[in-house]
């Protein structure tokens, strides 16, 4: 029988995190930067916030009781992480192309920490897990079904609702006509003027992925898959197509088996061939894709978009500057010196490559063979910590792993790790697969019956 004592004590006393309730908050905070992607000033906003009342939290208690908020292990993973991250930027700043902007951005990227410790202790317990992943894959849901409303109506709802606000506030939209004009592809609630809505479904899939199947079991995954699955193709990147069959791989074979798994991909091979019969843009991009089977140099670089051009370039500058590289986002200043083909019209266009598409040559190129080690040091951490956890926390932090696995899988192309938005979605999923695999409800003993 359980002693009437026991009973009567305070929740606050049998519930660690109640001991800091400023940080119930953390789900709802880490959901609503989510949900502002659409609009990146204020999503930034909700960021820098955040990070603020982190680190004001921390400070007023003198960081004591920080195991209230996460374990021992989630602080140390998640800070390495962002030093894995952090630390070449800031030693590619030293003597890079333009000192003074990477020097700032190094700085301004400190805010990043607290953050994500604010984003792992949104994960750190049950109540926590159930809000931020259940919110993501809610938010997943919506935008994708707001895509699918677009490629029926010609017109995002959301995104027309967004840019109807932006209108009443500034007496201007969120795109201007150039950016709108000759947009070739499915832009969702993000917009035309940021056409990343296939990448960012693709990252955040397995959260929306998870929650189906656990919910309605193999018909909701298969219902869902196929749903996000359209949108991803119609939004028009490859890169998000190659990602998003990694997820379906990694999350189905669990759920379906082998068999059935084979079944779905042969499934959506037909999707993907009906589709590029009945839209001009996916049949080009699916044709364009087929150059890479010509064999011929030029047929790749075709397949690649012109990226052969960019790794080139990136190759040059990692041999010119291998220590620390040229600096963080600084490729756009170095390319000119190490075009490969100068003077000639890129495939993408007038003016330098922005960054090198790909992330193993990013860190090389921009953070040389020191921000490579750094990063691959912090790979291995977490995969140390992913190979050593029980049965039970991989389960809780599957979703996140897999989000976060994926978006920096090494054999695709990426969009800039060093810029604002993609810097900050890899370090969102990597503050939640640290937060919820060594989360601190898993230290609890089990009360008494």
């Amino acid at each position: 029988m359980t002693n009437s004592s026991t009973d009567a004590t305070p929740a606050t006393a049998r519930d660690p995190a109640a001991h800091a309730p400023g940080w119930r908050w953390a789900p709802v905070w880490i959901l609503a930067y989510v949900v502002l992607w659409p609009a990146p000033g204020y999503a930034e906003a909700v960021l820098v916030l955040g990070a603020v009342a982190a680190l004001a939290k921390l400070v007023a208690s003198r960081f004591r009781g920080g195991t209230r908020l996460l374990s021992g292990q989630a602080w140390a993973l998640t800070s390495v992480l962002f030093f894995a991250y952090w630390l070449p930027e800031l030693v590619s700043s030293f003597d890079a192309v333009d000192v003074a902007r990477a020097l700032k951005e190094a700085a301004a990227d400190l805010r990043y920490l607290p953050f994500l410790w604010l984003a792992a202790s949104a994960v750190a317990d049950a109540r926590g897990r159930r809000i931020t992943f259940g919110g993501l894959a809610v938010i997943v849901f919506a935008w994708t079904i707001d895509a699918l409303a677009q490629a029926a109506l010609g017109t995002s709802p959301l995104f027309a609702g967004i840019d109807a606000v932006k209108h009443a506030i500034s007496g201007h939209g969120m795109c201007s006509a150039d950016e709108v004009a000759g947009v070739d592809r499915l832009s969702g609630v993000l917009g035309p003027c940021n056409l990343k809505l296939g990448l960012v479904l693709a990252s955040l899939s397995p959260f929306a992925l998870y929650a189906a199947g656990r919910r309605f079991g193999t018909a909701g995954w298969l219902v869902a898959s196929a749903a996000i699955g359209v949108v991803i193709v119609l939004a028009g990147s490859r890169a998000s197509w190659l990602t998003y069959g990694l997820v379906l791989l990694l999350s189905g074979w669990r759920l379906l088996g082998w068999k059935k798994l084979l079944g779905v991909f042969a499934f959506g091979g037909v999707l993907l061939l009906v589709l590029s019969v009945t839209s001009p843009q996916v049949a080009e991009r699916v044709q364009r894709t087929a150059q890479a089977l010509t064999g011929d140099e030029a047929g790749v670089d075709t397949a690649l978009s012109g990226r052969a051009r960019i790794w080139g370039a990136a190759t040059c500058m990692a041999r010119t500057h291998p220590f620390n590289g040229v600096g963080a986002r600084g490729f756009r200043e170095a390319f000119p010196a190490c075009d490969p083909n100068p003077g000639e019209v890129a495939a993408w266009g007038e003016g330098p490559a922005f960054h090198a598409h790909q992330i193993l040559l990013e860190v090389l190129s921009e953070t040389g063979g020191f921000g490579l080690l750094l990063w691959l040091a912090g790979a291995a951490l977490a995969w140390r910590a992913w190979r050593f956890a029980d049965d039970a926390s991989r389960r809780r932090a599957r979703p996140a792993m897999l989000a976060l696995a994926v978006t920096v899988f090494p054999f695709n192309t990426h969009l800039a790790f060093y810029s604002t938005f993609w810097g900050g979605l890899t370090l969102l999923l990597a503050a939640l697969y640290a937060g919820s695999l060594l989360a601190r409800d898993a230290e609890q003993p089990r009360p008494a019956s």
